[in-house]
C-alpha cells in the first residue's frame, strides 16, 4: 500500500506501508487509511522522528562490521527525510498534513 502524506504549500510526500508503519511507531500514533497532524502537533512529531533518525544513525556507527550493519533495518533518516521535510514545511508554513483523502 501506498500512503499520499500532502499539505497545502509543501510537496506530497509518497511512502510504502512498511515505511509509514516504522514512523508511525516513531510518533506514537496509530497508523490509519486517514488523518491530519494538526500544525500544533507537527514540532513534537518533528522532534520524535529527528531523535529516531538520530538514534540510528548512532547504532549504525557502533556496528562493526558490514555484515552487522547488513543486519539492521534500512537506514531511517535516507528513507525519512522526505517526509521530514514535507512536516518541517509544513510548520513553517502553518499548513496540517493530511493524508487518505
Amino acid at each position: 500500500m501506498l500512503y499520499r502524506f500532502h499539505s497545502k504549500n509543501s510537496a506530497d510526500c509518497l511512502m510504502l506501508k512498511d515505511l509509514t508503519q516504522r514512523i508511525f511507531l516513531i510518533i506514537n500514533r496509530p497508523l490509519e487509511d486517514k488523518g491530519i497532524f494538526l500544525v500544533e502537533q507537527l514540532p513534537d512529531l518533528i522532534n520524535r522522528l529527528e531523535k529516531a533518525i538520530e538514534e540510528d544513525a548512532e547504532l549504525r556507527k557502533k556496528a562493526s562490521s558490514d555484515e552487522a550493519a547488513a543486519k539492521l533495518p534500512d537506514r531511517l533518516g535516507q528513507r525519512a527525510q522526505p517526509f521530514l521535510n514535507l512536516l518541517k514545511s509544513s510548520l513553517k508554513q502553518e499548513d496540517p498534513v493530511v493524508w487518505g483523502d
